[in-house]
């Protein structure tokens, strides 16, 4: 489908009529710019106003989506070009917009999860839970672009998009930990002892010494099992 062809001879059968672009505009239903943006190649009529555009302009169909009048010997092969032409112009147009979509939904989804870190407290639930909830939004944005794969395919990128971010979390997580001495967000467990407080996350433990206290220390140690029993003696 040739856009600018079809401009120029919309432009064309505009002026054999003596209307002007905001004339044809008004009869259309929409404005003079969106009719020079036609004529300029920059982009298509929308397929609901095919048929009042060529009522308009006194075409067939045929010729508007030829970009010219086409020849009665001809007339059924152009027919069937266009059909597919328009089909073509159709998905790529609705693919177009997924991945639009798509994008929206990926940008929310880590902006949601990033805010969800910057804002709440490393101790508060609602910082994780968020976080989790900008994941699956994202991931929402991905299966847009990912519509066009094999069901295998799809699967894979999707799953593979999902434990790439949420690790991604959980580095983060664990540098905040390291670096910031802050309680980690995604623990599964969380142990109070006296004066110490045990925190078991999917990769490592965090045991977190003099509470809330000046000298507070925070350790990172690898997977371990412990108890409100046992805790308290590792601590001392």
């Amino acid at each position: 489908m040739n856009q600018e062809k079809i401009g120029r001879f919309i432009a064309e059968c505009r002026k054999e009529k003596n209307m002007t672009q905001r004339e044809l505009a008004e009869k259309l239903g929409v404005s003079d710019r969106t009719v020079g943006n036609w004529e300029n190649g920059r982009n298509m009529p929308d397929l609901s106003l095919f048929k009042l555009l060529c009522a308009e302009l006194e075409i067939t169909l045929n010729d508007l989506m030829s970009g010219e009048k086409v020849k009665e010997k001809e007339y059924q092969y152009k027919l069937e070009e266009n059909i597919i032409n328009t089909i073509d112009y159709t998905n790529k147009k609705i693919e177009n917009r997924n991945n639009f979509i798509g994008l929206i939904l990926i940008i929310f989804g880590v902006l949601i999860s990033i805010t969800a870190v910057a804002i709440f407290p490393s101790e508060s639930s609602w910082g994780s839970i968020y976080s989790i909830f900008g994941v699956m939004v994202s991931l929402i944005g991905i299966s847009k672009f990912t519509k066009k794969l094999t069901y295998i395919k799809r699967l894979i990128c999707n799953f593979g998009y999902f434990i790439m971010f949420v690790l991604l979390l959980i580095l983060i997580d664990y540098i905040g930990v390291v670096n910031m001495h802050q309680a980690p967000r995604f623990a599964l467990v969380k142990i109070s002892g006296e004066n110490v407080m045990y925190y078991d996350t999917p990769f490592y433990d965090v045991v977190r010494h003099n509470v809330d206290k000046d000298n507070e220390t925070f350790k990172v140690i690898k997977n371990q099992k412990y108890d409100k029993d046992n805790i308290d003696a590792f601590c001392k």
